[in-house]
């Protein structure tokens, strides 16, 4: 993964700063569709099995193919992609997502549904770590914050509104006519990249052993195992949220967007939240949200039946969900010694390890013991990220220099 130093230079910051504020702007637009690809899935489950004739555990499985093809994939392609010319990678990323959604609305069975989920995993994480060093690159040493930020908005935006757009997309044109408008939309992102944004030099290769030396660091490596913790607990629940809404709440299947979409909403609020307090001491506002979550997930299915006390459990649910972004990303970075750009990545790998480990535990208790059961597990796994807080901070004396 590039890291800061390795900066683009095509033209004078202040030709830059003016001339390609479009192009920043469609690069924020191609995260958040690129990142909802990902996403997306989980609101369309209960219905893509009922059509494919499977069960919701096994379509639940799609998301643990994304999740570990980004996991095992990541660091390694963005590490040997990186010095590519940006606006060649990323036109080429878009079209594979365009086709590679295609191809999932157009899936006769699981088995080629689940291709098309993994051809996109390959491609979305070197997407993820290029895309904020090229828009600082694009907008300019003035507004190079803004134009990051701006990224990790549609990055953000997708995670907590890619699935309720899903599932409302799905009420109305049916999960096929879901990913064919995705396909659409990531042809239409390659093609206006391709017209506006400015070819700019390519980037020198990173010697990817040198920052690799973090590995070492046992404070780091503690992290990081919190990050797989807290995203595991996250997603043993959230996977299977539609469902829950539809077979625990008793919400008709074509308000579950809604539901999820007022989940969302509530959730950018705790993105807000979670960037405010984090630097307030990365570890300890981790163990206090991971509590809040834990409280959250528990108590939607105990007050599942008064659709009042549900939407305040999902409220405490989805801002503590959604806090925990920036705040594992940024607890990670700051615990590494040197490299941290590549511990972000790794952090974007580990995540993803935990989204697809919640995934397969949350099927795993729907089938032994049942929907309703799957809130109450989860919540268990986030007190015990709650634990292993004060343990990693043991580590930190330990660091490797």
């Amino acid at each position: 993964m590039s890291s800061p130093s390795q900066s683009i230079h095509a033209a004078p910051p202040g030709k830059k700063s003016a001339g390609h504020g479009l192009a920043v702007l469609l690069l924020a637009v191609s995260a958040f569709v690129i990142v909802t690809t990902e996403f997306i899935i989980v609101g369309l489950l209960p219905s893509l099995a009922r059509d494919l004739g499977i069960s919701i555990t096994v379509a639940g499985q799609l998301v643990t193919l994304f999740a570990f093809t980004v996991m095992l994939a990541g660091p390694f392609l963005t590490a040997m992609l990186s010095h590519f010319e940006r606006k060649r990678l990323f036109v080429v990323i878009l079209v594979i997502f365009a086709g590679a959604n295609a191809l999932a609305a157009a899936a006769p069975d699981i088995w080629v549904l689940g291709l098309a989920r993994f051809l996109p995993a390959l491609a979305l994480p070197v997407f993820w770590g290029t895309a904020s060093e090229t828009a600082g690159e694009l907008a300019g040493p003035e507004k190079a914050g803004k134009a990051v930020a701006n990224v990790y908005l549609g990055i953000s935006g997708a995670m907590v509104l890619g699935i309720p757009l899903g599932t409302l997309a799905s009420t109305a044109f049916g999960w096929r006519g879901t990913f064919w408008g995705l396909s659409g939309l990531s042809l239409l992102m390659a093609v206006l990249l391709l017209v506006v944004m400015p070819t700019l030099a390519r980037p020198a290769r990173v010697k990817l052993a040198e920052q690799a030396r973090i590995l070492k660091d046992p404070y780091f490596l503690g992290n990081v195992v919190l990050s797989v913790i807290v995203f595991t607990a996250m997603f043993t629940a959230y996977t299977y949220l539609a469902d829950t809404l539809e077979q625990i709440a008793h919400i008709p299947a074509g308000q579950v967007g809604w539901w999820l979409m007022g989940f969302g909403i509530v959730g950018l609020a705790g993105n807000w939240l979670g960037g405010q307090f984090v630097g307030r001491g990365p570890l300890m506002v981790t163990a206090i949200t991971s509590l809040v979550l834990a409280v959250g997930m528990a108590a939607t299915t105990l007050v599942a039946g008064s659709h009042v006390w549900l939407a305040v459990a999902l409220a405490v649910w989805g801002i503590a969900n959604t806090a925990l972004y920036p705040i594992c990303q940024v607890r990670v970075m700051q615990s590494a010694s040197h490299a941290q750009a590549l511990a972000g990545t790794l952090n974007v790998s580990m995540a993803n390890a935990g989204i697809g480990l919640g995934a397969i535990i949350g099927g795993s208790v729907i089938q032994h013991l049942g929907l309703g059961a799957v809130g109450y597990v989860a919540a268990a796994i986030a007190i015990l990220a709650v634990l292993v807080t004060p343990v990693v901070n043991r580590l930190k004396s330990q660091g490797a220099s």
